[in-house]
């Protein structure tokens, strides 16, 4: 992504970036196939980690945030990549031209998801507004996934929904938001689109090493193709009212960037204005 905005043969700064790609889904608000749309990505593994067994029977995870001492505290030492926030105004766009994709579906998918509790998870594929968590470990189970989802709602002061699971989010959000301070992107032009593989914990009865290892929750197909299915509206939607929509942008309802404020505004979240104006 960085060669890409630093290649002087583009100029990107009036164009929309689609981040799409799939992903695990809490089962508490979404299911295999569905398409889910980020307004904050969460770097969750970006703490302290101990491993459960070792830190005592007090805690129920062994990631507690820098600069504290136990979960649930706001972190005091911040590196700034912790959680980046995205046009809201925008995705609610992005959302409703999604939902006049047809969505794909498996039978493999519509049996293991009939193994879970919650609606959210029995149900077949939909469009969702929820968020995302980034973390170079491919993980897996309620333990890490119960801690994260906190961690979500922790750094993000309660607005976050803990929802999809992947690994590049932060990371192209962090180019982004750098070539947006050199002029080079616009930030307030991002959409991040996720379509569920599989589940981030196992249903009732499984455990989560054969849930992940032995277990076809049959999302993986469904969730390539959902890509398309629900990421071509957005892209004719953009394309066909750019001259009367898009092309002056879509001014942002709510805070853009990251922890820092550093491409301007207050950022909703954080232990803001103690770091001071950025």
């Amino acid at each position: 992504m960085s060669s890409l905005v630093l290649d002087e043969t583009f100029d990107l700064r009036s164009t929309y970036f689609l981040i799409a790609g799939i992903a695990g889904v809490n089962p508490e608000l979404g299911t295999t196939g569905s398409v889910l749309f980020a307004r904050f990505e969460v770097q969750v593994a970006l703490q302290y980690e101990f491993d459960v067994r070792d830190i005592g029977s007090n805690f129920s995870t062994g990631y507690i945030p820098y600069g504290v001492k136990v979960p649930g505290e706001y972190p005091k030492a911040i590196y700034g990549t912790e959680v980046f926030e995205v046009n809201d105004a925008l995705r609610s766009i992005a959302i409703d031209f999604a939902k006049t994709a047809v969505l794909n579906d498996s039978s493999d998918a519509q049996a293991y998801r009939a193994n879970y509790v919650s609606t959210a998870a029995t149900h077949g594929p939909s469009i969702v507004a929820c968020d995302g968590a980034t973390s170079d470990v491919y993980y897996s189970g309620p333990t890490l996934a119960e801690a994260f989802g906190n961690f979500t709602s922790l750094i993000t002061n309660g607005t976050g929904k803990y929802c999809s699971t992947a690994q590049e989010d932060s990371a192209i959000l962090e180019s982004l938001l750098r070539a947006t301070k050199a002029n080079l992107v616009d930030f307030s032009r991002i959409i991040v689109m996720r379509t569920a593989a599989n589940f981030d914990r196992p249903p009732p009865g499984i455990s989560a090493y054969d849930h992940f290892f032995y277990k076809n929750a049959g999302g993986f197909l469904p969730s390539l193709a959902n890509l398309y299915l629900a990421g071509i509206p957005i892209i004719n939607g953009i394309v066909k009212e750019w001259e009367s929509v898009f092309a002056k942008g879509i001014k942002p309802t709510n805070y853009i960037g990251d922890i820092f404020g550093s491409i301007g505004g207050i950022p909703d979240f954080g232990p803001y204005p103690y770091f001071g104006e950025a």
